[in-house]
């Protein structure tokens, strides 16, 4: 399912095959949490700005229209008119950042619904029910997210349930693609790398999770509050000990420059709801850096975005115009903004695979992942 097609020394190019298409690595993917990107983008717009793999989010599609209605329309590959691969979380992210009221036992989680407050358990079996009836190609293992910092020995416990859960979920998604029901009967389930910011930890869980075996494995909990730096040294340590034969995704990353040197590190997959937010707030990339369409000296500025662009934003409106449209809280500025910056994100990963490609990726990185992040 994955081919390792080259290296530049820990940076990897590849190539991953899913039921609904391959995937070109490393590649970010775009985030449209309840089957739909957050600006008014649809899986059209999707296709025209090169994304490859649209990712989606178990507990807030099993809230709402639940994951048995989508299940009936055919999954979500129907439901959302989206024939490319996708990738969906467990949920447990959103139990434990979204939720209140949780109860963690063996058996899973216990919490309030965030909508309306009621209760509802989630546990590994549950969370691959839910993904089942979604029909993703990639499912997430259901793991506990630690909060950092957090003490040790908590976070030990916790590395040693989601090793358990992880083993029930293995076990309850090959029960589900028995179904006839299952919308996707191709669908894998790949493993979370947990241990917060302790190095031993991360490492112990990596090597216990891959014996597993699994098509795939995430390292989680990380960018979620800490220094990059802390976050490059915890990729250091656990990059190594995770399979050379298998994709690896760093979740929830991040700026232009966190991705350029995660890849560095050996990353191959990445999410972030960065680039959107942002857009909506008018922050936009360029190739020199991000731009704030709220200052006032972008109010007459006729230019585009980014003159080297290649979007239809960019080749079409001024940076005056977009500005004006976020002012006046038209729909079409959050459009037009999240148009643009995920055509940068998606085409900064078609970059970087073909420096890999023609073997100047460390040139690339020098060049490039301190100039994206800064502010103009």
């Amino acid at each position: 399912m994955f081919t390792l097609l080259k290296t530049e020394g820990r940076a990897r190019r590849g190539r991953y095959i899913t039921p609904h298409g391959t995937i070109e690595t490393p590649v970010f993917m775009n985030v449209g949490t309840q089957a739909a990107i957050k600006g008014g983008l649809d899986a059209f717009d999707l296709k025209a700005i090169g994304c490859q793999v649209e990712l989606s989010n178990t507990y807030h599609l099993h809230l709402l229209p639940g994951d048995e209605v989508i299940r009936t329309l055919g999954g979500l590959h129907q439901f959302m008119q989206w024939d490319g691969p996708i990738l969906t979380d467990s949920g447990g992210f959103q139990v434990f950042s979204l939720a209140s009221l949780r109860q963690i036992k063996e058996e899973g989680v216990t919490f309030a619904s965030h909508l309306d407050g009621r209760r509802i358990f989630m546990g590994p079996e549950e969370s691959m029910r839910i993904q089942s009836n979604l029909g993703s190609d990639i499912a997430m293992a259901f793991d506990e997210c630690v909060e950092n910092p957090a003490p040790y020995d908590y976070v030990k416990a916790s590395c040693q349930r989601t090793y358990r859960w992880l083993v029930r979920c293995q076990k309850a998604l090959a029960e589900c693609n028995q179904r006839d029901e299952a919308p996707n009967k191709g669908q894998v389930l790949w493993g979370i790398n947990q241990g917060g910011t302790f190095p031993d930890l991360r490492k112990n869980h990596m090597e216990q999770i891959a014996e597993l075996d699994l098509p795939g494995y995430a390292v989680g909990g990380l960018a979620v509050g800490e220094p990059a730096e802390v976050m490059y040294e915890i990729l250091e340590e656990v990059v190594p000990v995770m399979p050379q034969n298998k994709p690896r995704y760093l979740m929830g990353v991040g700026t232009p420059s966190n991705i350029i040197e995660a890849v560095w590190r050996g990353i191959d997959f990445f999410d972030c709801v960065l680039p959107a937010r942002n857009a909506r707030h008018g922050h936009l990339y360029t190739k020199n850096g991000r731009i704030n369409l709220n200052n006032a000296k972008y109010q007459t500025d006729d230019t585009p975005v980014d003159e080297a662009c290649g979007c239809s934003v960019c080749q079409r409106y001024s940076r005056a115009y977009l500005r004006h449209l976020l002012k006046a809280e038209e729909v079409l500025g959050l459009r037009l903004c999240v148009l643009h910056n995920l055509w940068f994100y998606n085409h900064l990963m078609a970059d970087i695979r073909q420096a890999l490609d023609q073997g100047r990726f460390a040139a690339f990185r020098e060049e490039w992942s301190a100039r994206l992040d800064l502010r103009i």
